[in-house]
């Protein structure tokens, strides 16, 4: 029986310089979004950094965090199977549009062209494969982002403020875009973000960091 893709987040703690930054203790089921909120540099990033496995030598971490039932933290960050969203697409500038989505795809799938461009089509974004990044709009590369996320297969997803840059007319559709494949993949998702709205969208319970 395979065990329930859960991100647990076990009396985690994490301080700089002594002074506490983020003590959270919360469960994620399979396609639910948690949200903490707060303003900037009260550690939401950094906690996302802390699970995802890069972060920064100087903050001192304590806490278990799991990923259906396997623990994250003596994992390096290739192997935690945690895909991210940040602020910017981070699109490489030297790759076409597939060549985005083919890099983070898992070597031994088959026939990567065929996904990739079924992937594209799926978001309206048929036959962009040969694009250069630089001549999509923000709300094309945001997508680009979301696929290269999906096809790399990851087992939970961590969202740092990834509709911030967008403009109002295209945040929420890029919002439902984001929650509909996220829950569809099943995924468990952490977002991070200062905008209610973003919250709202997620439909899942809310963290506020003071």
């Amino acid at each position: 029986m395979n065990t329930p893709t859960v991100l647990r987040l076990e009396q985690v703690r994490i301080a700089l310089a002594g002074r506490l930054l983020v003590e959270v203790d919360a469960e994620i089921g399979p396609g639910e979004v948690l949200t903490l909120m707060g303003p900037s540099g009260v550690g939401k990033s950094t906690l996302l950094a802390f699970i995802a496995g890069f972060l920064d030598p100087a903050f001192a971490a304590g806490g278990r965090v799991s990923l259906a039932g396997r623990e994250l933290t003596t994992l390096p960050a290739e192997a935690r199977r945690v895909g991210l969203l940040f602020q910017d697409p981070l699109l490489f500038p030297h790759l076409s549009v597939a060549g985005n989505l083919r890099f983070g795809m898992p070597r031994r799938e088959a026939d990567k062209r065929a996904r990739i461009d079924q992937a594209l089509a799926e978001v309206g974004l048929a036959g962009f494969g040969e694009r250069d990044p630089a001549t999509l709009s923000g709300g094309q590369q945001a997508r680009v982002a979301l696929l290269r996320l999906l096809l790399s297969r990851p087992a939970a997803a961590l969202l740092d403020e990834p509709f911030s840059r967008l403009d109002r007319a295209l945040r929420g559709e890029t919002r439902r875009l984001v929650f509909a494949r996220l829950a569809e993949a099943g995924l468990p998702c952490l977002l991070v973000t200062h905008d209610h709205e973003d919250a709202e969208a997620a439909g899942g319970p809310v963290i506020i960091l003071e």
